[in-house]
């Protein structure tokens, strides 16, 4: 017998790099976080972690916990974003990086290489790095703060342009001064 879909609330956050499509539980759990103009990679991740039909969406009737606190993140308070509760499917592996994500400070970057020993699995770092680019909820869990073993930038599913912006956003949030003064910190690609 198939479970019944899960029902899922969708709200949209226009942020200063584009808009946010968020879906939540019937619990407020977000589940999903992605661009707009990333619907098509939206989708795929649905089915992979849902299978074909196992959701359904509807427009929610009130802002979540969650928009207000992405609000309040692209407004300039970085650890708002720290209580939003998650829920995915994804493989053991996925969800041990994506709770390691979570435990990236603001301002800082880490290496798929130092990501994969912090979660006992030091030798997966390819594992690692797909499993950071399966990640369904963008920003909350922090992919973006993944960088390549020479500090430099690597892929992410909303663009590197993106990716760029977010470093710099939380940089200059937690005092360090941007991106294009901290070059050594998140690694001379940052200026290309």
């Amino acid at each position: 017998m198939r479970a019944a879909p899960v029902a899922l609330r969708r709200e949209t956050l226009a942020s200063p790099i584009g808009t946010l499509v968020l879906l939540t539980d019937a619990d407020g759990r977000l589940r999903v976080a992605d661009f707009d103009d990333y619907r098509d990679r939206m989708e795929t991740l649905l089915e992979r972690g849902y299978g074909r039909g196992g959701w359904s969406i509807a427009d929610s009737p009130h802002p979540s916990r969650a928009l207000r606190a992405l609000a309040d993140y692209f407004d300039g308070d970085l650890t708002a974003i720290d209580a939003i509760e998650t829920a995915t499917g994804g493989t053991l592996l996925q969800r041990a990086v994506w709770a390691a994500l979570r435990a990236v400070p603001p301002g800082t970057t880490e290496s798929y290489g130092a990501l994969a020993a912090r979660i006992g699995h030091p030798r997966a770092v390819r594992p690692v790095g797909a499993a950071n680019g399966a990640n369904p909820i963008c920003v909350v869990v922090p992919c973006h703060r993944v960088v390549g073993a020479n500090g430099t930038l690597t892929g992410y599913g909303g663009g590197l342009e993106r990716k760029r912006w977010l470093l710099d956003h939380e940089a200059r949030h937690v005092g360090l001064g941007g991106v294009e003064r901290h070059a050594d910190l998140f690694g001379a690609a940052l200026l290309r």
